[in-house]
């Protein structure tokens, strides 16, 4: 079977840490005490926080730093009385990095002053602290050494530990300016890493496959267009010389292997269970092509809507030829498929950018999000949609988004100057997320969709209106063209 992931490129080293800003290291905000605190405490503290370092902080100013060397060289070794106040084995002249300084001029402070640990300033406020060992694993968190270390892991313990940098990648990528449809694709590549590990280790557990199979992601992953907040979307298709009766146990404990690897990783289950380990979505080859073959043929509004993610599908780890074989018919059926293409155009009319007659943004109103934008569903997904329809409508195989509008500007579903506009407005909406998600991310908070819009500058929201206005008026042309007159 195919099982090699594609190989995946990195820069050099040097020249990242020399790009990287000090903010991208941060991975937590800093732990501090008061001067006058017990050295006991503090002892505590650091044991309780997890951390190697405290910083000594009075009225918000910067007084010193300690260290787990400091505990060990200045109070055990010295037999110093642990009621002591901190500040006085603390190292009081300082030396700091800005935050908008790179990791190479960390690097050489650490270097030059044979230190470990740097506070990092935001004008006069202390805001974290950076680690020598944050440095190292720069190396060990560039995409390809990731992967690789994904792939020498031999237990889900290892996996999960391993997949918790898959955050710290997208977070440094944010930092580094990283294009959004680069780092989504960087980001999908870790998953499919942990996804093909998971299924060789379950292979391992189970026995090599009786039949041969194709994993395949759907949604996000499959475009490749993943960060670091996602479900899973995922289908096994199998062999047709599948025997439920003397094959299914097996590839039922694979899926369900594979499916509970990835929520432990934190790719939480699919809340419309669109998983391979529903029985639904793990059908032979025959099975899909008659799934498809009524979708498109005889459409239902609801089922479409909940289907639609099995239209955006990619090949992750098993028999290609298997996926291979049902998108090139599939992609042969839908084009001219008017009343499929008008229920598609329907459901993508869902979601709405958030912009009132005048062109005034509009925020939620109430609730757990009151005031802030979802960038997914009210600007991402939208162009999401529109871009799968022109592929539907034009046969394209390319399933990531923007390889679909640049792919459909040439089959004429759209014009070029409306494809550089669509691709424009989701680059920035794209970036704004990535951006948000890695803010959250840094200050120790879960990621999430929810914008803000007092985190943007005048020109930002300018251009946040200009985005939803040019993905408004393509719907409009799509309802026009499919919609209109016939429900």
């Amino acid at each position: 079977m195919d099982t090699t992931p594609a190989p995946l490129r990195d820069t050099d080293d040097s020249m990242r840490l020399a790009t990287l800003p000090v903010r991208a290291l941060l991975r937590r905000p800093p732990v501090t005490v008061s001067p006058d605190t017990p050295i006991r405490d503090a002892a505590r503290l650091m044991r309780d926080e997890r951390v190697s370092s405290l910083l000594v902080v009075h009225q918000d100013q910067l007084i010193g730093l300690v260290t787990d060397r400091d505990l060990r060289n200045r109070v055990l070794a010295a037999d110093r009385d642990p009621q002591t106040a901190v500040v006085d084995i603390a190292t009081t002249a300082v030396q700091t990095v800005d935050v908008t300084d790179h990791a190479f001029d960390a690097l050489l402070l650490m270097a030059r002053l044979n230190v470990h640990h740097v506070p990092v300033m935001e004008d006069t406020r202390v805001i974290g602290v950076i680690t020598a060992t944050d440095l190292q694993r720069q190396q060990s968190n560039a995409a390809v050494n990731l992967a690789g270390a994904l792939y020498a892991q031999d237990s889900l313990d290892g996996l999960v530990q391993i997949s918790t940098r898959i955050g710290e990648l997208q977070r440094q990528l944010a930092a580094a300016g990283t294009p959004a449809h680069a780092a989504g694709r960087l980001v999908s590549a870790m998953t499919d890493a942990l996804t093909a590990r998971l299924l060789q280790l379950g292979e391992a557990r189970l026995g090599s496959p009786p039949v041969p199979y194709a994993w395949v992601a759907a949604g996000s992953q499959a475009r490749n267009e993943q960060t670091a907040k996602s479900d899973q979307d995922n289908c096994l298709v199998l062999d047709d010389a599948y025997n439920p009766t003397a094959h299914g146990p097996y590839f039922e404990q694979l899926a369900r292997w594979v499916c509970d690897g990835l929520n432990a990783c934190g790719y939480v289950y699919c809340p419309g269970e669109m998983m391979a380990m529903t029985a639904t979505w793990r059908q032979p080859l025959a099975r899909w092509r008659a799934y498809f073959r009524q979708w498109i043929e005889q459409p239902e509004p609801k089922a479409l809507m909940l289907t639609c993610v099995f239209f955006d599908q990619r090949f992750v780890y098993g028999e290609r030829a298997l996926l291979d074989t049902l998108r090139t018919e599939v992609l042969q059926r839908t084009p001219g498929q008017r009343i499929f293409l008008a229920h598609m155009v329907s459901n993508a009319l869902s979601h709405q950018p958030p912009l009132g007659w005048l062109g005034g943004l509009h925020t939620i109103r109430g609730g757990k999000h009151d005031g802030t934008i979802d960038l997914k569903h009210s600007g991402i997904v939208p162009i999401i949609d529109l871009a799968r329809v022109y592929a539907l409508a034009g046969g394209i195989l390319a399933v990531s988004t923007r390889e679909r509008l640049q792919a459909a500007a040439s089959s004429g579903e759209i014009t070029p100057e409306r494809t550089r506009d669509l691709i424009d407005a989701l680059d920035f909406l794209a970036q704004l997320r990535i951006q948000h998600q890695a803010r959250l991310l840094a200050e120790g908070r879960p990621a999430d969709n929810y914008l803000r819009l007092d985190e943007l500058s005048d020109l930002e929201r300018r251009h946040l209106k200009d985005a939803f206005a040019v993905v408004k008026d393509l719907q409009g042309v799509l309802e026009r063209r499919y919609v209109a007159g016939r429900f």
